[in-house]
């Protein structure tokens, strides 16, 4: 017999969402934790106070490109596999041990042996890709059609994600970055916080989900749909080809915003005055300022785009992508302006690092809520989770391309161009390799930019309307901009 979700509620909603929330920030807090600790371990030398694996720059990046171009691809593999044979809520669960388990194995592998490295790095992949794109669905379902409260549930749930990104830094960098205790205990409080995640499900899910996520869902997919299939009209050929545009300039920003894990983190950890008083603020603590920044600027993007949409002044999607874009080159231009004062004192204040993360998310939340937020609009029905794993294509790809440019940046300062460049604009040829990365990466957000702005009006053309599906409540869009940027997290309600 079926066990339907707890009735019982706290604050007007199901208890059931309050155990995903933890669940959720838990996982988040063990992947951004690790996150923030991963190239800096790599990098630091085999001798020393602090010791890691002393691993060049370049290979370092290059190493962090694949970890997280893997992470984004492996949600595809891990949804089609919740969907027709495990179910979400036993895929969440084998992921939640699997990445408790990877990061254990870092804390037991470092400083010591890259390859048991390795094999915790390919633990956390594996484990990412059954949960990522499949604790977000059990939301919705505890929500019936059309009630009210599904527009602040996501709300609520969305900000499991960032408190989680937000807080971790500040304990695994506090931790991994002193010499009291090293890089290893920083993963320790990582796998803590997983097991943490685990124990969340084995203890409160059953009993406040009841068997909600349990059935795989291509079963009632086929049953609802009568085992039909339809041709693809038109309309939706064209709304196809808009994706297929868009995903060349979504994944142009995510090669930009993918950054901050690799070449900004080194940039804090060499290049940054970290000085605060008499301490040193760890340089993983600068990971936190996309969510908290996040939290801040979220809500008032929605505001705004309901606003501007209620007087129908509201820009196309691409021209908001257009812009994000502009804001997204504007914050490496920040990194550039750094670098003279890197030239003039030894090291830049923290204001440029600051900067660059605040524009860095205005892009983002100009990028990734409407971009996917569109995409659920123009997939066809029963092409949605194709869609969506298109969506998780973007950073997979990006984030492999962002480490490899990042690591460029090492061998760069040896070409006769990039002297030539920093020399034209006064700066010395040791940081002639950051200025042509940090540079080159502005200059293509904005050709890239430029090439949407031209086309804009092909691609709303091909949206036959599909855009103008928009939020009519200020309620509404708050509930849309949270879900729809949390999607980048795996955590949107795919089958809403």
């Amino acid at each position: 017999m079926s066990q339907a979700p707890s009735n019982s509620t706290l604050w007007g909603h199901p208890k059931g969402l309050y155990i995903l929330f933890t669940s959720e920030m838990w996982e988040r807090f063990s992947y951004y934790g690790m996150r923030a600790l991963l190239v800096l371990t790599l990098v630091a030398a085999t001798e020393g106070l602090n010791p890691g694996f002393g691993m060049s720059d370049a290979d370092a990046l290059s190493l962090y490109a694949t970890y997280t171009g893997l992470v984004y691809f492996t949600p595809i593999i891990g949804g089609w596999l919740a969907d027709n044979f495990l179910g979400q809520r036993l895929s969440i669960l084998l992921g939640g041990i699997l990445m408790a388990a990877g990061q254990f194995v870092l804390f037991m592998a470092t400083p010591h042996s890259i390859d048991l490295f390795y094999v915790g790095l390919g633990l956390l992949i594996a484990g990412n890709g059954m949960f990522k794109p499949n604790i977000s669905t059990i939301v919705g379902d505890l929500y019936p059609r059309g009630d009210a409260r599904r527009d602040s549930a996501f709300s609520i749930f969305y900000m499991g994600i960032n408190l989680g990104a937000f807080i971790a830094p500040f304990i695994t960098s506090t931790l991994g970055e002193s010499p009291d205790f090293g890089w290893r205990w920083g993963y320790f409080a990582a796998g803590v916080g997983m097991t943490l995640a685990v124990l969340t499900q084995v203890f409160f899910f059953q009993r406040y989900l009841g068997d909600v996520g349990k059935i795989p869902g291509a079963k009632q997919d086929i049953a609802n749909s009568g085992g039909k299939k339809q041709p693809l009209t038109k309309i939706e050929f064209d709304r196809l080809r808009v994706i297929l545009f868009l995903f060349v300039f979504v994944t142009v920003f995510w090669l930009a915003f993918e950054q901050a894990g690799g070449l900004m983190n080194i940039y804090a950890d060499r290049y940054t005055d970290r000085s605060w008083g008499d301490s040193i603020i760890p340089a993983g603590y600068f990971q936190s300022l996309n969510p908290l920044f996040i939290l801040l600027f979220a809500p008032i993007f929605s505001f705004l785009w309901v606003y501007l949409n209620k007087r129908d002044k509201s820009p196309d999607a691409p021209i908001k992508v257009f812009v994000g874009l502009l804001l997204t080159a504007l914050g490496f231009v920040f990194l550039i302006l750094g670098l003279f004062e890197i030239q003039t004192t030894g090291k830049a204040n923290m204001m440029w690092l600051v900067l660059a993360y605040l524009f860095h998310t205005l892009g983002e939340l100009c990028i990734s809520p409407v971009g996917l937020s569109l995409m659920t609009k123009l997939a066809p029905l029963r092409l949605a989770s194709l869609v969506m794993g298109i969506w998780f294509l973007m950073p997979a790809i990006a984030s492999k391309i962002a480490g490899e440019i990042g690591a460029f940046s090492e061998t760069a300062d040896q070409l006769t161009f990039s002297q030539e460049l920093a020399a034209s604009i006064g700066l010395n040829p040791e940081y002639s390799g950051l200025l042509v990365v940090f540079g080159g990466i502005a200059v293509g957000l904005v050709a890239f930019g430029l090439v949407l702005w031209m086309i804009s009006g092909m691609l709303v053309r091909w949206m036959h309307g599909a855009e103008r599906m928009e939020p009519t409540t200020t309620a509404e869009g708050l509930e849309q901009e949270m879900e729809a940027v949390a999607e980048h997290e795996g955590i949107g309600d795919a089958k809403k």
